[in-house]
Protein backbone atom coordinates (compact mmCIF):
# COMPACT_ATOMS: atom_id res chain seq x y z
CA UNK A 1 0.00 0.00 0.00
CA UNK A 2 1.15 3.53 -0.76
CA UNK A 3 2.30 5.93 1.95
CA UNK A 4 1.41 9.56 2.60
CA UNK A 5 3.88 12.34 1.89
CA UNK A 6 4.28 14.46 5.04
CA UNK A 7 7.05 16.77 6.14
CA UNK A 8 9.21 15.94 3.14
CA UNK A 9 9.12 12.16 3.67
CA UNK A 10 6.96 9.17 2.77
CA UNK A 11 5.22 7.92 5.91
CA UNK A 12 2.65 5.17 6.45
CA UNK A 13 -0.92 6.02 7.32
CA UNK A 14 -2.04 5.78 10.92
CA UNK A 15 -4.86 3.55 9.70
CA UNK A 16 -4.52 0.06 8.28
CA UNK A 17 -7.44 0.16 5.83
CA UNK A 18 -6.74 0.64 2.14
CA UNK A 19 -8.56 1.38 -1.11
CA UNK A 20 -7.90 -0.46 -4.35
CA UNK A 21 -7.08 1.67 -7.38
CA UNK A 22 -8.74 0.14 -10.46
CA UNK A 23 -7.91 0.54 -14.15
CA UNK A 24 -11.31 1.50 -15.63
CA UNK A 25 -10.50 0.00 -19.02
CA UNK A 26 -9.52 -3.46 -17.74
CA UNK A 27 -11.22 -3.50 -14.33
CA UNK A 28 -7.91 -4.75 -12.87
CA UNK A 29 -6.55 -3.54 -9.53
CA UNK A 30 -3.34 -1.61 -10.24
CA UNK A 31 -2.46 -0.08 -6.87
CA UNK A 32 -3.66 0.51 -3.32
CA UNK A 33 -3.77 3.71 -1.25
CA UNK A 34 -4.62 4.41 2.40
CA UNK A 35 -8.28 4.82 3.27
CA UNK A 36 -7.28 7.67 5.57
CA UNK A 37 -7.27 8.58 9.23
CA UNK A 38 -7.77 11.95 10.94
CA UNK A 39 -4.36 11.43 12.56
CA UNK A 40 -2.80 11.58 9.08
CA UNK A 41 -4.35 14.99 8.50
CA UNK A 42 -3.24 16.24 11.89
CA UNK A 43 0.35 15.18 11.21
CA UNK A 44 0.29 16.89 7.81
CA UNK A 45 -1.18 20.09 9.25
CA UNK A 46 1.51 20.21 11.94
CA UNK A 47 4.19 19.79 9.27
CA UNK A 48 2.62 22.51 7.15
CA UNK A 49 2.34 24.91 10.09
CA UNK A 50 5.97 24.31 11.01
CA UNK A 51 7.06 25.05 7.44
CA UNK A 52 4.81 28.08 6.95
CA UNK A 53 6.93 30.90 8.47
CA UNK A 54 9.98 30.00 6.41
CA UNK A 55 8.06 29.55 3.17
CA UNK A 56 6.04 32.73 3.68
CA UNK A 57 9.30 34.64 4.14
CA UNK A 58 10.86 33.15 1.00
CA UNK A 59 11.17 35.86 -1.67
CA UNK A 60 8.68 35.61 -4.52
CA UNK A 61 11.52 35.15 -7.00
CA UNK A 62 12.73 32.06 -5.15
CA UNK A 63 9.23 30.63 -4.97
CA UNK A 64 8.99 31.18 -8.73
CA UNK A 65 12.29 29.36 -9.26
CA UNK A 66 11.01 26.31 -7.41
CA UNK A 67 7.73 26.28 -9.35
CA UNK A 68 9.72 26.60 -12.57
CA UNK A 69 11.87 23.65 -11.51
CA UNK A 70 8.72 21.62 -10.84
CA UNK A 71 7.44 22.52 -14.31
CA UNK A 72 10.73 21.42 -15.87
CA UNK A 73 10.67 18.07 -14.11
CA UNK A 74 7.01 17.50 -15.06
CA UNK A 75 7.73 18.39 -18.68
CA UNK A 76 10.63 15.93 -18.73
CA UNK A 77 8.43 13.06 -17.66
CA UNK A 78 5.20 14.20 -19.32
CA UNK A 79 4.79 11.01 -21.34
CA UNK A 80 5.17 8.83 -18.25
CA UNK A 81 2.69 10.90 -16.25
CA UNK A 82 0.24 10.85 -19.16
CA UNK A 83 0.41 7.05 -19.18
CA UNK A 84 -0.30 7.00 -15.45
CA UNK A 85 -3.38 9.19 -15.96
CA UNK A 86 -4.60 7.19 -18.96
CA UNK A 87 -4.36 4.04 -16.85
CA UNK A 88 -5.84 5.55 -13.70
CA UNK A 89 -8.67 7.65 -15.18
CA UNK A 90 -9.22 6.15 -18.63
CA UNK A 91 -8.47 9.33 -20.59
CA UNK A 92 -7.20 8.59 -24.12
CA UNK A 93 -3.43 8.80 -24.12
CA UNK A 94 -3.29 11.69 -26.59
CA UNK A 95 -5.73 13.72 -24.49
CA UNK A 96 -3.84 12.78 -21.35
CA UNK A 97 -0.60 14.11 -22.80
CA UNK A 98 -2.04 17.27 -24.36
CA UNK A 99 -4.56 18.30 -21.70
CA UNK A 100 -4.20 16.27 -18.52
CA UNK A 101 -0.45 17.07 -18.40
CA UNK A 102 -0.21 20.01 -20.81
CA UNK A 103 -2.68 22.17 -18.91
CA UNK A 104 -0.89 21.84 -15.53
CA UNK A 105 2.34 22.81 -17.28
CA UNK A 106 0.62 25.95 -18.60
CA UNK A 107 -0.74 26.76 -15.13
CA UNK A 108 2.69 26.39 -13.53
CA UNK A 109 4.17 28.67 -16.19
CA UNK A 110 1.45 31.24 -15.59
CA UNK A 111 2.24 31.46 -11.87
CA UNK A 112 5.97 31.66 -12.52
CA UNK A 113 5.25 34.64 -14.78
CA UNK A 114 2.75 36.18 -12.38
CA UNK A 115 5.29 36.16 -9.55
CA UNK A 116 7.60 38.29 -11.71
CA UNK A 117 5.25 41.27 -11.54
CA UNK A 118 2.66 40.81 -8.77
CA UNK A 119 2.96 43.51 -6.09
CA UNK A 120 2.62 41.87 -2.68
CA UNK A 121 3.99 45.08 -1.14
CA UNK A 122 0.71 46.82 -1.81
CA UNK A 123 -0.44 50.28 -2.68
CA UNK A 124 -1.08 53.55 -0.84
CA UNK A 125 -4.65 54.57 -0.03
CA UNK A 126 -4.70 57.87 1.83
CA UNK A 127 -2.68 57.39 5.00
CA UNK A 128 -2.70 53.56 4.62
CA UNK A 129 -0.40 51.05 3.00
CA UNK A 130 -2.41 48.01 1.83
CA UNK A 131 -0.33 44.84 1.65
CA UNK A 132 -1.08 41.20 0.81
CA UNK A 133 0.32 38.37 2.88
CA UNK A 134 0.07 34.55 2.74
CA UNK A 135 -3.11 33.30 4.40
CA UNK A 136 -1.43 30.35 6.15
CA UNK A 137 -1.96 26.62 5.70
CA UNK A 138 -4.19 25.72 2.75
CA UNK A 139 -6.18 22.49 2.60
CA UNK A 140 -7.05 21.14 -0.84
CA UNK A 141 -9.59 18.46 -1.75
CA UNK A 142 -9.46 17.50 -5.42
CA UNK A 143 -11.46 15.28 -7.83
CA UNK A 144 -10.62 12.41 -10.14
CA UNK A 145 -11.58 13.75 -13.56
CA UNK A 146 -8.53 16.01 -14.05
CA UNK A 147 -6.36 14.50 -11.33
CA UNK A 148 -3.24 16.58 -12.01
CA UNK A 149 -4.68 19.85 -13.31
CA UNK A 150 -7.10 20.31 -10.41
CA UNK A 151 -4.23 19.79 -7.98
CA UNK A 152 -1.82 22.13 -9.74
CA UNK A 153 -4.48 24.85 -10.08
CA UNK A 154 -4.73 24.94 -6.29
CA UNK A 155 -1.23 24.03 -5.13
CA UNK A 156 0.65 26.27 -7.58
CA UNK A 157 -1.45 29.27 -6.54
CA UNK A 158 -1.07 28.53 -2.82
CA UNK A 159 2.69 28.02 -3.03
CA UNK A 160 3.10 31.11 -5.19
CA UNK A 161 1.22 33.08 -2.53
CA UNK A 162 3.53 31.78 0.20
CA UNK A 163 1.09 29.32 1.76
CA UNK A 164 1.88 25.73 2.66
CA UNK A 165 -0.39 22.94 1.49
CA UNK A 166 -2.17 19.81 2.69
CA UNK A 167 -3.67 17.92 -0.26
CA UNK A 168 -6.22 15.12 -0.37
CA UNK A 169 -6.44 13.78 -3.92
CA UNK A 170 -9.36 11.68 -5.05
CA UNK A 171 -9.04 8.11 -3.85
CA UNK A 172 -10.66 7.03 -7.14
CA UNK A 173 -7.73 8.25 -9.26
CA UNK A 174 -4.86 9.20 -6.93
CA UNK A 175 -1.76 8.18 -8.85
CA UNK A 176 -1.03 11.50 -10.58
CA UNK A 177 -0.87 13.14 -7.16
CA UNK A 178 1.85 10.72 -6.14
CA UNK A 179 3.78 11.58 -9.29
CA UNK A 180 3.54 15.26 -8.42
CA UNK A 181 4.64 14.68 -4.82
CA UNK A 182 7.73 12.88 -6.10
CA UNK A 183 8.47 15.82 -8.41
CA UNK A 184 8.11 18.32 -5.57
CA UNK A 185 10.53 16.24 -3.52
CA UNK A 186 13.04 16.04 -6.35
CA UNK A 187 12.76 19.78 -7.00
CA UNK A 188 13.89 20.47 -3.45
CA UNK A 189 10.73 21.96 -2.02
CA UNK A 190 11.36 22.54 1.71
CA UNK A 191 9.90 19.81 3.95
CA UNK A 192 6.33 20.45 5.01
CA UNK A 193 5.55 23.00 2.30
CA UNK A 194 3.59 20.36 0.37
CA UNK A 195 1.93 17.39 2.06
CA UNK A 196 -0.23 14.61 0.58
CA UNK A 197 -2.69 12.56 2.64
CA UNK A 198 -4.77 9.85 1.02
CA UNK A 199 -8.28 8.86 1.99
CA UNK A 200 -11.99 9.26 1.43
CA UNK A 201 -14.01 12.44 1.55
CA UNK A 202 -15.96 11.57 4.71
CA UNK A 203 -12.73 10.78 6.61
CA UNK A 204 -9.73 12.67 5.23
CA UNK A 205 -11.64 15.39 3.40
CA UNK A 206 -13.83 16.27 6.36
CA UNK A 207 -10.81 16.25 8.68
CA UNK A 208 -9.14 18.82 6.43
CA UNK A 209 -12.24 21.02 6.24
CA UNK A 210 -12.74 20.98 10.00
CA UNK A 211 -9.13 21.20 11.20
CA UNK A 212 -8.48 24.39 13.18
CA UNK A 213 -4.89 24.49 11.94
CA UNK A 214 -5.97 25.01 8.33
CA UNK A 215 -6.64 28.62 7.35
CA UNK A 216 -8.03 28.20 3.81
CA UNK A 217 -9.78 25.22 2.24
CA UNK A 218 -10.38 24.73 -1.48
CA UNK A 219 -12.58 21.98 -2.89
CA UNK A 220 -13.36 20.90 -6.41
CA UNK A 221 -16.24 18.43 -6.37
CA UNK A 222 -19.99 18.02 -6.25
CA UNK A 223 -22.42 20.57 -4.88
CA UNK A 224 -23.23 18.14 -2.06
CA UNK A 225 -19.57 17.88 -1.09
CA UNK A 226 -19.18 21.65 -1.33
CA UNK A 227 -22.05 22.28 1.06
CA UNK A 228 -20.56 19.83 3.56
CA UNK A 229 -17.09 21.38 3.36
CA UNK A 230 -18.53 24.89 3.79
CA UNK A 231 -20.50 23.71 6.83
CA UNK A 232 -17.45 22.18 8.48
CA UNK A 233 -15.18 25.10 7.60
CA UNK A 234 -17.64 27.56 9.11
CA UNK A 235 -17.03 26.11 12.56
CA UNK A 236 -13.52 27.55 12.56
CA UNK A 237 -14.38 30.52 10.30
CA UNK A 238 -11.86 29.52 7.67
CA UNK A 239 -11.96 30.84 4.12
CA UNK A 240 -13.44 28.54 1.50
CA UNK A 241 -13.17 28.30 -2.27
CA UNK A 242 -15.61 25.95 -4.00
CA UNK A 243 -15.50 24.84 -7.63
CA UNK A 244 -18.52 22.60 -8.02
CA UNK A 245 -20.73 21.19 -10.75
CA UNK A 246 -22.06 22.53 -13.99
CA UNK A 247 -24.79 22.10 -16.58
CA UNK A 248 -23.35 24.32 -19.25
CA UNK A 249 -25.42 25.69 -22.11
CA UNK A 250 -24.17 26.06 -25.68
CA UNK A 251 -26.36 28.74 -27.29
CA UNK A 252 -26.29 28.57 -31.09
CA UNK A 253 -27.91 31.71 -32.49
CA UNK A 254 -29.78 31.66 -35.82
CA UNK A 255 -27.00 33.44 -37.74
CA UNK A 256 -24.28 31.01 -36.59
CA UNK A 257 -22.50 28.54 -38.87
CA UNK A 258 -24.60 25.59 -37.74
CA UNK A 259 -22.35 22.69 -38.87
CA UNK A 260 -19.30 24.26 -37.23
CA UNK A 261 -21.13 25.12 -34.01
CA UNK A 262 -22.70 21.68 -33.69
CA UNK A 263 -19.44 19.88 -34.43
CA UNK A 264 -17.57 21.93 -31.84
CA UNK A 265 -20.44 21.58 -29.38
CA UNK A 266 -20.42 17.78 -29.57
CA UNK A 267 -16.68 17.79 -29.00
CA UNK A 268 -17.07 20.01 -25.92
CA UNK A 269 -19.89 17.83 -24.58
CA UNK A 270 -17.88 14.63 -24.90
CA UNK A 271 -14.50 15.95 -23.72
CA UNK A 272 -12.88 13.50 -21.27
CA UNK A 273 -15.89 11.18 -21.83
CA UNK A 274 -18.13 13.98 -20.59
CA UNK A 275 -16.40 13.89 -17.20
CA UNK A 276 -15.72 17.61 -17.28
CA UNK A 277 -17.47 20.18 -15.10
CA UNK A 278 -17.51 22.70 -17.96
CA UNK A 279 -18.75 20.23 -20.59
CA UNK A 280 -21.31 21.88 -22.89
CA UNK A 281 -24.01 19.29 -22.19
CA UNK A 282 -27.00 21.42 -23.28
CA UNK A 283 -27.10 22.53 -26.91
CA UNK A 284 -29.70 25.25 -27.55
CA UNK A 285 -30.74 25.81 -31.18
CA UNK A 286 -33.50 27.77 -32.88
CA UNK A 287 -36.61 25.74 -33.60
CA UNK A 288 -36.37 26.44 -37.33
CA UNK A 289 -33.14 24.39 -37.55
CA UNK A 290 -33.75 22.08 -34.61
CA UNK A 291 -34.21 18.82 -36.52
CA UNK A 292 -31.17 19.58 -38.65
CA UNK A 293 -29.08 20.27 -35.54
CA UNK A 294 -30.15 17.04 -33.85
CA UNK A 295 -29.27 15.08 -36.96
CA UNK A 296 -25.86 16.73 -37.24
CA UNK A 297 -25.18 16.13 -33.54
CA UNK A 298 -26.00 12.43 -33.93
CA UNK A 299 -23.77 12.23 -37.00
CA UNK A 300 -20.90 13.84 -35.12
CA UNK A 301 -21.42 11.56 -32.13
CA UNK A 302 -20.59 8.62 -34.40
CA UNK A 303 -17.05 10.03 -34.61
CA UNK A 304 -16.57 9.27 -30.90
CA UNK A 305 -16.74 5.52 -30.45
CA UNK A 306 -15.64 4.43 -26.99
CA UNK A 307 -12.41 2.44 -26.92
CA UNK A 308 -9.13 1.48 -25.30
CA UNK A 309 -7.38 4.62 -23.96
CA UNK A 310 -4.07 3.40 -25.41
CA UNK A 311 -5.41 2.55 -28.87
CA UNK A 312 -4.52 4.97 -31.64
CA UNK A 313 -7.41 7.24 -32.54
CA UNK A 314 -9.51 6.63 -29.41
CA UNK A 315 -11.42 9.80 -28.52
CA UNK A 316 -13.51 8.52 -25.61
CA UNK A 317 -12.24 6.09 -23.02
CA UNK A 318 -14.13 4.41 -20.20
CA UNK A 319 -15.74 6.26 -17.34
CA UNK A 320 -13.64 6.29 -14.21
CA UNK A 321 -15.49 3.65 -12.20
CA UNK A 322 -18.32 1.16 -12.22
CA UNK A 323 -20.35 3.50 -10.00
CA UNK A 324 -19.92 6.36 -12.45
CA UNK A 325 -20.82 4.16 -15.42
CA UNK A 326 -23.99 2.98 -13.69
CA UNK A 327 -24.91 6.52 -12.70
CA UNK A 328 -24.62 7.78 -16.28
CA UNK A 329 -26.57 4.86 -17.70
CA UNK A 330 -29.26 5.60 -15.13
CA UNK A 331 -29.57 9.16 -16.41
CA UNK A 332 -29.88 7.90 -19.98
CA UNK A 333 -32.68 5.58 -18.94
CA UNK A 334 -34.32 8.45 -17.09
CA UNK A 335 -34.17 10.62 -20.21
CA UNK A 336 -35.98 7.96 -22.24
CA UNK A 337 -38.54 7.44 -19.48
CA UNK A 338 -39.31 11.18 -19.37
CA UNK A 339 -39.98 11.29 -23.11
CA UNK A 340 -36.74 12.45 -24.71
CA UNK A 341 -35.75 10.81 -28.00
CA UNK A 342 -32.50 8.94 -28.47
CA UNK A 343 -30.79 10.30 -31.57
CA UNK A 344 -27.56 8.40 -30.88
CA UNK A 345 -26.24 6.00 -28.28
CA UNK A 346 -28.25 4.68 -25.37
CA UNK A 347 -27.88 2.93 -22.04
CA UNK A 348 -26.81 -0.43 -23.47
CA UNK A 349 -23.08 -1.21 -23.13
CA UNK A 350 -20.97 -1.14 -26.31
CA UNK A 351 -21.03 -4.57 -27.94
CA UNK A 352 -17.31 -4.70 -28.73
CA UNK A 353 -16.02 -3.83 -25.24
CA UNK A 354 -16.66 -6.77 -22.89
CA UNK A 355 -14.62 -5.28 -20.04
CA UNK A 356 -14.26 -1.73 -18.82
CA UNK A 357 -16.63 0.95 -17.59
CA UNK A 358 -17.78 2.18 -21.00
CA UNK A 359 -20.86 4.19 -21.97
CA UNK A 360 -22.01 4.79 -25.53
CA UNK A 361 -21.80 8.48 -26.54
CA UNK A 362 -25.41 9.60 -26.44
CA UNK A 363 -27.42 12.44 -28.02
CA UNK A 364 -30.98 13.24 -26.96
CA UNK A 365 -33.52 15.17 -29.02
CA UNK A 366 -36.96 16.28 -27.89
CA UNK A 367 -35.55 17.54 -24.60
CA UNK A 368 -37.62 19.94 -22.50
CA UNK A 369 -35.89 22.35 -20.10
CA UNK A 370 -37.56 20.74 -17.08
CA UNK A 371 -36.35 17.20 -17.82
CA UNK A 372 -33.87 15.59 -15.47
CA UNK A 373 -31.26 15.27 -18.22
CA UNK A 374 -31.54 19.03 -18.85
CA UNK A 375 -31.20 19.96 -15.19
CA UNK A 376 -28.81 17.54 -13.51
CA UNK A 377 -25.07 17.18 -14.05
CA UNK A 378 -24.66 13.73 -15.62
CA UNK A 379 -20.86 13.69 -15.89
CA UNK A 380 -20.76 11.37 -18.86
CA UNK A 381 -20.92 11.53 -22.68
CA UNK A 382 -24.55 12.63 -22.86
CA UNK A 383 -25.73 15.65 -24.87
CA UNK A 384 -29.21 17.16 -24.68
CA UNK A 385 -30.43 19.30 -27.60
CA UNK A 386 -33.12 21.84 -26.73
CA UNK A 387 -35.16 24.15 -28.97
CA UNK A 388 -35.94 27.84 -28.46
CA UNK A 389 -38.06 30.34 -30.37
CA UNK A 390 -36.58 33.68 -29.32
CA UNK A 391 -33.25 34.93 -28.06
CA UNK A 392 -34.79 35.87 -24.72
CA UNK A 393 -36.13 32.33 -24.38
CA UNK A 394 -32.67 30.93 -25.15
CA UNK A 395 -31.18 33.04 -22.37
CA UNK A 396 -33.90 31.94 -19.94
CA UNK A 397 -33.26 28.28 -20.74
CA UNK A 398 -29.51 28.72 -20.49
CA UNK A 399 -29.89 30.36 -17.07
CA UNK A 400 -32.58 27.94 -15.99
CA UNK A 401 -30.56 25.54 -13.82
CA UNK A 402 -29.06 25.91 -10.35
CA UNK A 403 -25.58 25.86 -11.89
CA UNK A 404 -23.55 28.59 -13.56
CA UNK A 405 -20.05 27.36 -14.30
CA UNK A 406 -19.62 27.71 -18.07
CA UNK A 407 -21.48 28.44 -21.29
CA UNK A 408 -20.92 29.17 -24.96
CA UNK A 409 -22.46 31.39 -27.62
CA UNK A 410 -22.17 31.05 -31.39
CA UNK A 411 -23.11 33.82 -33.85
CA UNK A 412 -22.01 35.20 -37.18
CA UNK A 413 -21.66 38.53 -35.39
CA UNK A 414 -19.04 38.34 -32.60
CA UNK A 415 -20.36 41.50 -30.97
CA UNK A 416 -23.84 40.04 -30.82
CA UNK A 417 -22.46 36.79 -29.38
CA UNK A 418 -20.60 38.79 -26.74
CA UNK A 419 -23.75 40.70 -25.82
CA UNK A 420 -25.65 37.44 -25.34
CA UNK A 421 -22.71 36.00 -23.41
CA UNK A 422 -22.91 38.93 -20.99
CA UNK A 423 -26.50 37.91 -20.22
CA UNK A 424 -25.57 34.35 -19.26
CA UNK A 425 -25.11 33.60 -15.57
CA UNK A 426 -21.87 31.68 -15.87
CA UNK A 427 -18.31 32.17 -14.73
CA UNK A 428 -16.80 31.70 -18.17
CA UNK A 429 -18.38 31.94 -21.61
CA UNK A 430 -16.82 30.79 -24.89
CA UNK A 431 -17.53 33.11 -27.80
CA UNK A 432 -17.50 31.27 -31.15
CA UNK A 433 -15.30 28.52 -29.77
CA UNK A 434 -12.84 30.67 -27.82
CA UNK A 435 -10.12 28.55 -26.23
CA UNK A 436 -9.69 27.94 -22.51
CA UNK A 437 -7.25 30.40 -20.96
CA UNK A 438 -5.27 29.01 -17.99
CA UNK A 439 -4.29 32.54 -16.92
CA UNK A 440 -7.90 33.76 -16.67
CA UNK A 441 -10.03 33.37 -13.51
CA UNK A 442 -12.08 30.19 -13.34
CA UNK A 443 -15.16 29.60 -11.20
CA UNK A 444 -18.91 29.70 -11.19
CA UNK A 445 -22.21 31.31 -10.21
CA UNK A 446 -24.97 29.74 -8.12
CA UNK A 447 -24.40 26.16 -7.00
CA UNK A 448 -21.32 25.97 -9.20
CA UNK A 449 -19.49 27.50 -6.23
CA UNK A 450 -17.71 30.67 -5.21
CA UNK A 451 -14.19 32.03 -5.32
CA UNK A 452 -11.91 31.72 -8.32
CA UNK A 453 -8.96 29.65 -9.44
CA UNK A 454 -6.18 30.56 -11.90
CA UNK A 455 -4.65 33.93 -12.69
CA UNK A 456 -4.41 36.79 -10.20
CA UNK A 457 -7.82 36.02 -8.61
CA UNK A 458 -6.65 32.44 -8.03
CA UNK A 459 -3.51 33.68 -6.30
CA UNK A 460 -5.48 36.10 -4.15
CA UNK A 461 -7.67 33.30 -2.77
CA UNK A 462 -4.57 32.42 -0.72
CA UNK A 463 -3.68 35.95 0.40
CA UNK A 464 -4.87 38.05 3.32
CA UNK A 465 -5.17 41.83 3.00
CA UNK A 466 -3.64 44.02 5.70
CA UNK A 467 -3.80 47.81 6.05
CA UNK A 468 -0.98 49.69 7.75
CA UNK A 469 -2.00 53.18 8.89
CA UNK A 470 0.54 56.02 9.08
Amino acid sequence: MRDNYVGGAWVPSAGEAGIDVVNPATEAVIDRVPAGDPADVNMAVMAARKAFPGWAATPAAERAELLDAVAGLLAGRADDVARVIATDVGSPIGFARKVQVGLPLAVLASYVELLSYYEFGGERTGNSLVVREPAGVAGMITPWNYPLHQIVAKVAAALAAGCTAVLKPSEVAPLAAYELAAIFHEAGLPPGVFNLVSGTGPVTGEAIAAHPGIDVVSLTGSARAGKRVAELAARTVKRVTLELGGKSANVILPDADLPTAVKAGVAKAFINAGQTCTALTRMLVHRDVYDEAVGQAAKNAARYPAGDPFAEGTRIGPLVSAAQRDRVRGFIEKGVAEGATLAAGGAEPPDDLPTGYYVRPTVFGGVRPDMTIAQEEIFGPVLSVLAYDTEDEAVRIANGTRYGLAAAVWSGDPDHATAVGRRLRAGQVEINGGAFNPAAPFGGFGESGYGRELGVPGLEEYLEIKSLQF
